[in-house]
């Protein structure tokens, strides 16, 4: 049997009359009942004059005795959805249908998209044309290629013959049509939906070859005989659900199978004129038809392993969600998320059928499930402890605030506004209003930000002039994070948690929206603050409350020896007290190691020999707090240098938390030392410095908690240098001090220069950190010193000359210590912190042999309180006070104990 079918082409379409204009004939390979029906509109009405190209048909036959096959529909279809990546060249589609055939359903509907890019592709074919840029043939040809040589690669014989010719008549009908925009310099919406449509056509019939060959029968369904919907505006179509079944029952009727392979993002109007259904059109398909087919589920293939928590290009931890309820789902794509356009998920609400977002190249992955929430619940318990699903962000935004008194309780004032925002097309992303309606603030797209605060202040011109309306004030450069959650509606203390989050991260907050549902609560921020905000919400709520950014500078001694203690406890820490410490970068002096995901600590060594690059603070500082996925920073410094030092106010200012054992910056002048004191009260930043004065001993947390717990502080007395501790708990029994001396530095307890310990001037540091955290202001030359060195070798050239020369000043030493030793006393070198005579000191004193200063042995250091409460019986604190792993393990407890004030578990 011959047929004929007619292509219409409006005159209306071209913007010049062309009466005499010949176009190369049309021939088309569709199948036969959509042309049986009516013609192809391609966007006039019957009345409109017009061109008519008729050709033939290929040859085909129709038994009118086909018995009709009534559509079944339910739980035994399900609908898969494979998008352009995924049918991306010949090895895809061959895996795609390998999928398809592992599926045991008994019933299979497939949707597919046009190859990777091809799409756009046939876009640019149409651009070229109205442009009148020739191109378009050869790129035409290039596009046609490419599927001519996909299909050789999978198939051959008949089947590929019968492909080669319908691409053939395809590529011929589409040089005539662009050869017509190219004429016109114009092409309409239904013509360029027309040529675009191609694409899912052959990606269509490829895979339906493709599953022939493997053994599984199937039809392929072109679905703009079977899918129509109407325009609504530009970017979006509604289904006509009642006319799409009954056109759906009778292609099934003609084209009964278990497998059909359908067309996505195609469809017809009522009229039959071709178009898309836009945006993720073949996502909508696929809901559309599941919704049709009653289907048990919908699965979209993609090519990643699901939907995850967050951007996981913002957040390099994002997790992928194993389930997701319909709401959720939702409000995450509104909100910019990369999951399903909102539309997709409304066809299948209706019959509950569940979304399955799964990846083509990693079918082992479960994918994420959106569904109702009772299927949830019902399926994965463990998910309802997680309150916020995912966080999603929206940037380039300027938020709008009108405000005045004259506008409260005035009725159709957020009338006025918002009709106005309609009046110039903008898009109100989200409005925030105060209770007393005395202002109103909603966020628009930065590029529509201009128009909706001109017209706002035109119709508002004479409120503003009388004083009735303050302002109508723009904010640019504005980002929306949103958090989104089924059980947030359900559960106490969720915004609680958001907000502090955003608060230890530094971050402030210009607007706050939150619905009656609680399904998200959205926040406006600063654009340059949204990335590291998104961080700081999504590391409270799906990791440790304290993921922490630290990096390390002074990997010496110390510092190297912190590092071995970090590595030995860091997944303990994770497992037991949900604390994740990350060492981003590592500082020497020549020398520094980055990392963007944390430094390997057990081969840190080794690696910052070979990728360790020169040592630039700037850069350190900027990659550990600003080239990271996570929101807390902390900086170490394991030096003695003051010229780090001076930078911790600075670290401060940028949110940066400072943890150090270098006595320098509390110890200089008194007004950097009240200023940094000032900074840490102020803000959520933290300036921890435990180690400055006892080592790994708990002096500072002491003083501390006696000032807090409102004890009063009378005098700091201690013996707070591990080295002349040792000196002096062995200068005894006859024993010469020099050779004392001698045997400490061999030992390792003095500086390389013993003349840096015997100086006193380390204890003098310690004794002014204690003074002013006690509420003196002091200054460093404030505290008198008694300097062991004798006056005549503070000159020498080198330790070694000090050590050599020594000796010949033993005899006034010695002479002390047989005065005490006959007093039955001994020497201890000792700081003081008189705070009733607002002073201190730091001396050579005696003790009696009964006293705690005299029970000393080795390196410890001994420190005694003497307050209000404890008077007559100070309170004492001995240990070592000296020694890396105990200088080292202070550290480490001043960065447990940041943990503990970000969240941590006590």
């Amino acid at each position: 049997m011959l047929s004929f079918c007619s292509v219409v082409i409006p005159q209306s379409f071209f913007s010049i009359s062309l009466p005499h204009f010949p176009l190369p004939t049309f021939q088309s390979h569709s199948s036969p009942s959509f042309f049986l029906r009516k013609s192809v509109n391609l966007g006039c009405t019957r009345e409109s004059p017009s061109i008519k190209i008729h050709s033939s048909l290929t040859d085909f036959s129709v038994d009118v005795a086909v018995e009709e096959k009534k559509l079944p529909k339910g739980e035994t279809w399900s609908v898969h959805k494979f998008g352009g990546t995924c049918v991306g060249s010949s090895v895809r589609i061959n895996n795609v249908a390998d999928v398809i055939i592992n599926d045991d359903s008994e019933r299979k509907l497939v949707v597919v998209s046009a190859m990777s890019k091809v799409t756009d592709m046939m876009y640019e074919l149409i651009n070229k044309a109205q442009s009148q840029d020739k191109s378009y043939i050869s790129a035409l040809d290039a596009v046609a290629e490419k599927h001519s040589l996909t299909a050789h690669e999978l198939f051959d014989g008949n089947d590929l013959a019968s492909f080669l010719s319908n691409l053939h008549q395809d590529v011929g009908n589409l040089k005539a049509m662009l050869q017509a925009i190219d004429i016109a310099g114009h092409a309409t919406e239904s013509f360029t939906d027309l040529i675009v449509g191609h694409g899912e056509l052959w990606s269509a019939q490829i895979l339906s070859y493709v599953v022939k060959k493997k053994g599984t029968p199937c039809n392929w369904m072109d679905t703009r005989e079977v899918l129509v919907v109407n325009p609504t505006r530009a970017d979006q179509v509604d289904p006509d659900y009642l006319e799409t079944e009954q056109r759906l029952n009778e292609w099934y009727s003609l084209n009964p199978s278990k497998v059909i392979i359908a067309t996505g993002f195609i469809a017809s109007t009522p009229q039959n004129i071709p178009t898309t259904l836009k945006r993720d059109g073949s996502d909508f398909s696929a809901a559309i038809m599941g919704a049709l087919f009653k289907a048990r589920q919908v699965t979209i293939w993609t090519d990643v392993d699901g939907v995850y928590s967050a951007d996981p290009r913002k957040v390099s931890d994002a997790v992928i969600l194993k389930t997701l309820s319909y709401q959720e789902a939702w409000e995450m794509s509104y909100f910019g998320a990369n999951v399903l356009h909102p539309r997709t998920i409304s066809p299948v609400i209706r019959y509950g059928i569940p979304i399955i977002i799964r990846n083509i190249f990693n079918t082992s992955a479960s994918g994420t499930k959106i569904c109702h929430p009772s299927i949830i619940e019902n399926e994965d318990r463990k998910i309802l402890t997680n309150y916020v699903k995912g966080f999603t962000t929206i940037d380039n935004l300027a938020l709008i605030n009108v405000e005045g008194t004259g506008m409260a309780g005035v009725p159709g004032t957020a009338s006025t506004i918002f009709s106005a925002v309609k009046e110039v097309g903008a898009n109100v992303i989200m409005i925030s209003q105060a209770s007393s309606e005395h202002s109103v603030c909603f966020a628009v797209p930065e590029k529509e930000v201009k128009a909706v605060s001109e017209v706002l202040q035109s119709i508002f011109h004479s409120a503003l002039y009388a004083g009735c309306l303050s302002q109508v004030a723009v904010i640019p450069n504005c980002s929306i994070l949103a958090a989104v959650g089924q059980k947030m509606a359900s559960t106490p203390g969720v915004s609680a948690t958001l907000f502090n989050a955003l608060a230890k991260a530094n971050i402030n907050i210009l607007a706050i929206a939150q619905g009656c549902s609680e399904y998200n609560v959205t926040v406006v921020l600063k654009r340059e603050d949204a990335i590291k905000a998104l961080r700081a919400v999504h590391s409270r709520f799906y990791y440790s409350e304290t993921t922490i950014a630290m990096g390390i500078i002074g990997p010496g001694l110390i510092g190297s020896t912190l590092l071995d203690q970090l590595r030995d406890q860091a997944s303990t820490l994770k497992e037991e007290s949900n604390i994740d410490l990350r060492v981003m970068g590592i500082m020497g002096s020549k020398l520094m190691l980055l990392d963007d995901s944390g430094i390997d600590l057990v081969k840190w060594r080794e690696i910052r020999e070979e990728k360790g690059e020169v040592a630039d603070m700037e850069k350190f500082v900027q990659h550990v707090h600003g080239n990271h996925f996570i929101p807390n920073t902390v900086l170490v410094d394991c030096t003695a240098d003051s010229v780090i030092a001076s930078n911790y106010d600075d670290w401060l200012r940028k949110g940066i938390h400072v943890i150090t054992p270098n006595k320098k910056a509390n110890s200089g002048p008194l007004n950097e030392y009240l200023r940094l004191r000032a900074l840490q009260r102020q803000s959520y930043t933290h300036y921890f410095y435990e180690a400055t004065v006892g080592a790994g001993l708990p002096i500072i947390g002491t003083l501390r908690g006696l000032l807090e717990t409102g004890d009063k502080i009378l005098q700091i007395e201690g013996i707070f240098s591990g080295t002349l501790s040792y000196i002096f708990n062995n200068f005894k029994d006859g024993r010469v001090f020099s050779e004392v001396v001698a045997e400490a530095k061999k030992a390792g307890y003095t500086e390389p220069d013993p003349r840096d310990d015997l100086s006193g001037t380390d204890v003098a540091r310690k004794v002014i950190i204690l003074a002013r955290e006690s509420g003196l202001k002091l200054e460093l030359s404030d505290i008198p010193v008694e300097n062991l060195v004798p006056e005549q070798l503070r000159v020498s050239a080198s330790a070694q000359e000090f050590m050599q020369n020594l000796p010949k000043f033993d005899q006034e030493l010695s002479k002390k210590q047989e005065d005490a030793d006959t007093a039955g006393e001994v020497l201890r070198y000792v700081g003081v912190v008189d705070v009733i005579n607002q002073m201190g000191s730091v001396e050579l004193r005696r003790y009696k042999k009964d006293h705690p200063f005299a029970q000393l042995s080795g390196s410890d250091n001994i420190i005694a309180f003497t307050t209000r409460r404890y008077r007559y019986q100070p309170l004492i604190v001995r240990g070592p006070g000296a020694g890396a792993q105990v200088t080292a393990g202070g550290i480490f407890s001043d960065i447990l104990r940041l943990a503990s004030y970000l969240g941590a578990p006590s």
